[in-house]
């Protein structure tokens, strides 16, 4: 398969599982935001693509006027999540297919044809699928200090290596099979072996391994927090504003058509001649 088109079907499949469940009145019913990390490997460096994702723990109301909150130590629903993931998931499966922008190759060859494709997605629309949420036990720092061993760094770092020469190479492993006692073992591997492994994680040219979504996206990032602080910090009632809270709360507008943000240049009274000038002209003088 064309890993491109496939990793950013799971990045675009699982943003929208949870902006979509979470903007259900059912669940959260609000405006989330995350941040995405794709991780492709495990420790024996077998190829195994999923998507870490860092949610803040509520989102902004859908009029935009208040912080809304998850329950304690609860997100979403994960069988609800799993469910709606594997239906976006199939479906950009089928639609990457149809618009030829998925490869196959050796055993996989007879996948190319539409009717093979199809049967080959149908056991998969029934079977459950793993979506796993939970709390950040060891606080936020945790949790970027976890991803952060996975975003600069491709398949296996300099520590875990223990020999090569032209025949095999050995490195450690963390065998997750093994409830109790050491879980660390030693794999060797033919050197062709390591090399094909190694390179199934090298990720295509310009493709990003972060990406940002909902109110947390590039553009609209930095007014979105601000104005998230400003109301979980419970900015006072317009009717206990001072005329600096009310000009602080109009910065933090948002477009009734687009929903970016508005910043104020100018206020002034009906009638009143804005003092403003208007933009130079960039044509040349």
């Amino acid at each position: 398969m064309a890993n491109a088109a496939v990793y950013g079907l799971l990045f675009k499949a699982s943003a929208q599982t949870l902006l979509t469940i979470a903007a259900d009145p059912k669940h959260l019913g609000a405006r989330i935001g995350m941040t995405s990390a794709l991780h492709t490997w495990g420790s024996a460096m077998a190829h195994h693509p999923h998507v870490h994702v860092i949610v803040p723990g509520g989102g902004l109301s859908p009029d935009g006027a208040r912080w809304v909150a998850c329950r304690p130590g609860f997100f979403l629903p994960v069988k609800v999540l799993s469910r709606l993931f594997r239906r976006l998931f199939l479906e950009g499966l089928a639609r990457l297919h149809q618009a030829g922008k998925l490869r196959f190759f050796g055993d996989l060859s007879e996948l190319a044809d539409p009717d093979t494709f199809q049967a080959y997605l149908a056991p998969l629309r029934k079977s459950d699928w793993v979506v796993y949420a939970k709390p950040p036990f060891g606080g936020p720092e945790a949790v970027l200090a976890y991803l952060s061993r996975y975003t600069h760094r491709v398949a296996i770092s300099n520590h875990r290596l223990i020999s090569a020469d032209a025949d095999n190479v050995a490195f450690q492993w963390k065998d997750y099979r093994v409830k109790r006692g050491d879980r660390m073992k030693i794999m060797r591997l033919p050197t062709h072996e390591f090399i094909r492994r190694f390179l199934i994680h090298v990720l295509p040219s310009g493709f990003h391994r972060i990406r940002h979504a909902g109110f947390l996206a590039n553009g609209i990032r930095r007014d979105r927090i601000a104005k998230i602080r400003l109301l979980i910090n419970r900015a006072p009632e317009p009717e206990q504003m001072t005329g600096e809270d009310e000009q602080e709360q109009y910065l933090y507008q948002t477009c009734p058509k687009c929903g970016g943000a508005m910043r104020v240049i100018e206020t002034f009274l009906r009638g009143q001649t804005p003092k403003s000038r208007a933009p130079p002209s960039r044509k040349a003088a």
